[in-house]
Protein backbone atom coordinates (compact mmCIF):
# COMPACT_ATOMS: atom_id res chain seq x y z
CA UNK A 1 0.00 0.00 0.00
CA UNK A 2 1.10 3.46 -0.52
CA UNK A 3 1.66 6.14 1.75
CA UNK A 4 1.28 10.17 0.73
CA UNK A 5 4.98 11.43 1.54
CA UNK A 6 4.99 15.56 1.85
CA UNK A 7 8.26 16.65 1.00
CA UNK A 8 9.72 20.04 2.46
CA UNK A 9 11.64 21.24 -0.49
CA UNK A 10 13.06 24.03 1.15
CA UNK A 11 14.63 21.95 4.00
CA UNK A 12 16.15 19.63 2.04
CA UNK A 13 17.83 22.35 -0.01
CA UNK A 14 19.10 24.43 3.19
CA UNK A 15 20.19 21.06 4.79
CA UNK A 16 22.41 19.45 2.23
CA UNK A 17 25.10 20.70 3.62
CA UNK A 18 26.76 23.23 5.90
CA UNK A 19 26.14 27.35 5.01
CA UNK A 20 28.65 28.89 3.01
CA UNK A 21 29.25 32.22 3.84
CA UNK A 22 31.34 33.07 1.34
CA UNK A 23 31.46 33.93 -2.21
CA UNK A 24 28.09 36.94 -1.92
CA UNK A 25 28.46 40.10 -2.56
CA UNK A 26 25.77 42.49 -1.12
CA UNK A 27 25.89 45.67 0.90
CA UNK A 28 26.83 45.55 3.97
CA UNK A 29 24.23 48.53 4.88
CA UNK A 30 21.16 50.06 3.49
CA UNK A 31 20.16 53.29 4.35
CA UNK A 32 16.27 54.27 3.82
CA UNK A 33 13.94 57.19 4.78
CA UNK A 34 10.76 56.48 6.45
CA UNK A 35 8.01 55.81 3.98
CA UNK A 36 10.45 55.10 0.93
CA UNK A 37 11.50 52.06 -0.58
CA UNK A 38 14.65 49.83 0.42
CA UNK A 39 16.05 47.31 -1.98
CA UNK A 40 18.06 44.60 -1.07
CA UNK A 41 20.29 43.07 -3.19
CA UNK A 42 22.63 39.77 -3.20
CA UNK A 43 24.67 38.29 -6.12
CA UNK A 44 26.28 35.11 -5.61
CA UNK A 45 29.83 35.00 -7.36
CA UNK A 46 30.42 32.01 -7.57
CA UNK A 47 28.91 29.37 -10.93
CA UNK A 48 26.68 27.03 -9.24
CA UNK A 49 24.25 24.80 -9.74
CA UNK A 50 21.67 27.25 -7.57
CA UNK A 51 18.11 25.79 -7.13
CA UNK A 52 16.55 28.39 -4.86
CA UNK A 53 16.75 31.98 -3.39
CA UNK A 54 15.27 32.55 -0.09
CA UNK A 55 14.68 36.11 1.76
CA UNK A 56 14.70 35.72 5.60
CA UNK A 57 14.23 38.18 8.11
CA UNK A 58 16.53 38.21 11.38
CA UNK A 59 14.71 38.32 14.36
CA UNK A 60 16.02 37.94 17.66
CA UNK A 61 17.80 34.42 17.37
CA UNK A 62 15.30 33.07 14.84
CA UNK A 63 14.76 33.53 10.87
CA UNK A 64 11.47 34.61 8.78
CA UNK A 65 11.27 33.60 5.39
CA UNK A 66 9.87 36.17 3.28
CA UNK A 67 10.14 35.38 -0.25
CA UNK A 68 11.71 32.98 -2.57
CA UNK A 69 12.79 32.01 -5.94
CA UNK A 70 12.61 28.66 -7.22
CA UNK A 71 14.26 27.18 -10.23
CA UNK A 72 11.08 25.23 -11.25
CA UNK A 73 8.43 27.11 -9.27
CA UNK A 74 9.07 31.13 -9.79
CA UNK A 75 8.84 33.50 -7.15
CA UNK A 76 6.86 33.27 -4.00
CA UNK A 77 6.09 35.97 -1.42
CA UNK A 78 5.03 34.42 1.90
CA UNK A 79 1.67 36.01 2.98
CA UNK A 80 2.71 37.57 6.14
CA UNK A 81 4.65 40.42 3.87
CA UNK A 82 2.94 40.45 0.40
CA UNK A 83 2.44 44.08 1.71
CA UNK A 84 5.52 44.56 2.06
CA UNK A 85 8.02 43.02 -0.17
CA UNK A 86 8.53 42.17 -3.61
CA UNK A 87 10.65 41.43 -6.10
CA UNK A 88 12.93 43.79 -8.41
CA UNK A 89 15.09 41.14 -9.71
CA UNK A 90 14.13 37.86 -9.49
CA UNK A 91 17.13 35.38 -10.67
CA UNK A 92 19.06 32.70 -9.51
CA UNK A 93 22.74 33.97 -9.48
CA UNK A 94 21.78 38.06 -8.70
CA UNK A 95 18.51 38.29 -6.81
CA UNK A 96 16.88 41.91 -5.25
CA UNK A 97 13.66 42.03 -3.46
CA UNK A 98 12.30 46.02 -2.22
CA UNK A 99 10.45 46.69 0.96
CA UNK A 100 7.83 49.08 0.63
CA UNK A 101 6.91 52.17 2.64
CA UNK A 102 9.72 51.58 5.13
CA UNK A 103 9.00 52.04 9.23
CA UNK A 104 11.11 51.81 12.30
CA UNK A 105 9.78 48.00 12.37
CA UNK A 106 11.83 46.75 9.01
CA UNK A 107 14.94 48.11 10.33
CA UNK A 108 17.50 45.16 11.44
CA UNK A 109 19.41 42.76 9.56
CA UNK A 110 18.23 40.49 6.44
CA UNK A 111 19.95 37.10 4.98
CA UNK A 112 20.10 36.02 1.32
CA UNK A 113 20.34 32.09 1.17
CA UNK A 114 21.72 30.65 -2.56
CA UNK A 115 20.35 26.68 -2.19
CA UNK A 116 22.56 24.98 -4.58
CA UNK A 117 23.24 20.54 -4.70
CA UNK A 118 24.50 19.32 -3.20
CA UNK A 119 27.11 22.22 -2.22
CA UNK A 120 24.51 23.43 0.30
CA UNK A 121 23.46 27.01 1.14
CA UNK A 122 25.74 30.14 0.21
CA UNK A 123 24.44 33.02 2.79
CA UNK A 124 24.87 37.17 2.54
CA UNK A 125 23.83 39.48 5.40
CA UNK A 126 22.68 43.04 4.73
CA UNK A 127 21.49 45.45 7.59
CA UNK A 128 18.75 47.96 7.02
CA UNK A 129 18.73 50.86 9.19
CA UNK A 130 15.91 53.49 8.58
CA UNK A 131 16.41 57.63 9.18
CA UNK A 132 13.75 60.09 9.48
CA UNK A 133 14.76 63.64 8.27
CA UNK A 134 11.69 66.52 7.90
CA UNK A 135 12.75 69.45 6.09
CA UNK A 136 14.84 72.17 8.63
CA UNK A 137 13.68 75.48 9.69
CA UNK A 138 15.41 78.66 9.19
CA UNK A 139 14.82 81.51 11.00
CA UNK A 140 17.07 85.12 10.50
CA UNK A 141 16.84 88.26 12.46
CA UNK A 142 18.46 91.33 13.37
CA UNK A 143 20.03 91.87 16.60
CA UNK A 144 20.65 95.20 18.93
CA UNK A 145 23.83 95.87 16.79
CA UNK A 146 23.81 96.56 13.35
CA UNK A 147 26.80 94.81 12.40
CA UNK A 148 25.05 91.52 13.10
CA UNK A 149 22.30 89.24 12.54
CA UNK A 150 20.94 86.29 15.07
CA UNK A 151 20.85 82.67 12.90
CA UNK A 152 18.52 80.06 14.36
CA UNK A 153 17.89 76.45 11.95
CA UNK A 154 15.86 73.48 13.58
CA UNK A 155 15.88 70.16 12.17
CA UNK A 156 13.63 67.16 13.23
CA UNK A 157 14.93 63.71 12.13
CA UNK A 158 16.02 59.66 13.88
CA UNK A 159 18.71 59.36 15.01
CA UNK A 160 19.82 63.19 16.11
CA UNK A 161 20.20 64.82 13.16
CA UNK A 162 23.83 67.16 12.10
CA UNK A 163 22.95 71.07 11.80
CA UNK A 164 25.03 73.07 9.78
CA UNK A 165 24.66 77.07 8.88
CA UNK A 166 26.50 78.67 5.99
CA UNK A 167 26.52 82.02 4.75
CA UNK A 168 27.25 82.94 0.87
CA UNK A 169 29.31 86.59 1.11
CA UNK A 170 32.51 86.04 2.15
CA UNK A 171 33.08 89.06 4.93
CA UNK A 172 30.09 87.57 6.74
CA UNK A 173 31.20 85.24 9.49
CA UNK A 174 29.46 83.38 12.15
CA UNK A 175 30.37 82.85 15.55
CA UNK A 176 28.92 81.96 19.13
CA UNK A 177 27.46 78.94 17.86
CA UNK A 178 24.89 77.08 20.88
CA UNK A 179 23.01 73.70 19.89
CA UNK A 180 20.71 72.42 21.74
CA UNK A 181 19.00 68.44 21.06
CA UNK A 182 16.08 67.39 22.59
CA UNK A 183 14.44 64.63 22.29
CA UNK A 184 10.63 64.26 21.50
CA UNK A 185 7.99 61.42 22.36
CA UNK A 186 8.40 59.86 19.05
CA UNK A 187 11.71 58.80 19.22
CA UNK A 188 12.72 61.92 16.52
CA UNK A 189 15.39 64.57 18.06
CA UNK A 190 15.02 68.17 17.46
CA UNK A 191 18.43 69.80 17.10
CA UNK A 192 18.54 73.47 17.00
CA UNK A 193 21.90 75.24 15.99
CA UNK A 194 21.92 79.31 16.87
CA UNK A 195 24.62 81.32 15.61
CA UNK A 196 25.79 84.81 15.24
CA UNK A 197 26.47 86.24 11.96
CA UNK A 198 28.84 89.37 11.81
CA UNK A 199 30.57 91.32 9.45
CA UNK A 200 29.64 94.55 7.02
CA UNK A 201 26.36 94.07 4.84
CA UNK A 202 27.24 95.69 1.70
CA UNK A 203 25.45 93.39 -0.89
CA UNK A 204 22.88 90.80 -1.11
CA UNK A 205 23.54 88.04 1.35
CA UNK A 206 22.43 84.17 1.15
CA UNK A 207 22.16 82.59 4.47
CA UNK A 208 21.51 78.41 4.11
CA UNK A 209 21.21 75.42 6.75
CA UNK A 210 21.77 71.85 5.71
CA UNK A 211 20.63 68.82 8.05
CA UNK A 212 22.19 65.24 7.97
CA UNK A 213 21.38 61.99 9.52
CA UNK A 214 24.21 59.26 8.82
CA UNK A 215 25.60 59.50 5.46
CA UNK A 216 21.83 60.15 3.87
CA UNK A 217 21.49 62.80 1.43
CA UNK A 218 21.00 66.16 3.16
CA UNK A 219 17.82 68.34 3.12
CA UNK A 220 18.87 72.39 3.04
CA UNK A 221 16.89 75.59 3.01
CA UNK A 222 18.10 78.91 1.81
CA UNK A 223 16.70 82.52 2.63
CA UNK A 224 18.21 85.27 0.57
CA UNK A 225 18.51 88.59 2.22
CA UNK A 226 18.39 91.73 0.10
CA UNK A 227 19.75 95.50 1.56
CA UNK A 228 17.06 98.66 -0.06
CA UNK A 229 18.04 101.55 0.74
CA UNK A 230 15.09 103.39 2.70
CA UNK A 231 13.02 106.38 1.57
CA UNK A 232 14.36 109.46 2.96
CA UNK A 233 11.54 111.01 5.24
CA UNK A 234 11.06 114.78 5.29
CA UNK A 235 11.99 116.71 8.45
CA UNK A 236 10.69 120.05 10.13
CA UNK A 237 13.56 121.78 8.45
CA UNK A 238 12.97 120.41 5.64
CA UNK A 239 15.30 118.39 4.68
CA UNK A 240 15.31 114.58 4.02
CA UNK A 241 17.41 112.30 5.75
CA UNK A 242 18.33 108.48 5.07
CA UNK A 243 20.61 107.17 7.27
CA UNK A 244 18.63 103.40 7.78
CA UNK A 245 18.29 100.76 5.91
CA UNK A 246 15.71 97.98 5.45
CA UNK A 247 16.26 94.37 4.75
CA UNK A 248 13.89 92.07 2.94
CA UNK A 249 14.15 88.57 3.42
CA UNK A 250 13.39 85.90 0.96
CA UNK A 251 12.63 82.12 1.63
CA UNK A 252 14.39 80.07 -1.34
CA UNK A 253 13.38 76.54 -2.81
CA UNK A 254 15.25 75.35 -5.85
CA UNK A 255 16.93 78.34 -6.58
CA UNK A 256 13.69 80.20 -6.66
CA UNK A 257 13.28 82.80 -4.34
CA UNK A 258 10.47 84.01 -3.00
CA UNK A 259 9.37 87.64 -1.43
CA UNK A 260 8.40 86.74 2.56
CA UNK A 261 8.29 90.02 4.83
CA UNK A 262 10.82 92.89 6.20
CA UNK A 263 13.14 93.02 8.86
CA UNK A 264 13.25 97.26 10.08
Amino acid sequence: MLQAVTVNYTTILQNTKLSHTSGIQTQHTVLAAVGEKACLNCELMLSKDVLQVTWQMISGSSEKNMATYNKYFGQRVNPEFTKKVEFKNPALQNCSIVIRNVTEQDEGCYRCLFNTYPEGAFTGRTCLHVYELHEPVLDVRESNSAEEWVVSCSATGRPAPTVTLSVSQQDLSFSQYNTVSVSNANATFTVTTTAVLSGSRKHSTQVGCAARVLSAPQRGVTVMIYEVQKTPDATEDGEKHSNSQIYRLMPCHSNICVPAFRLL
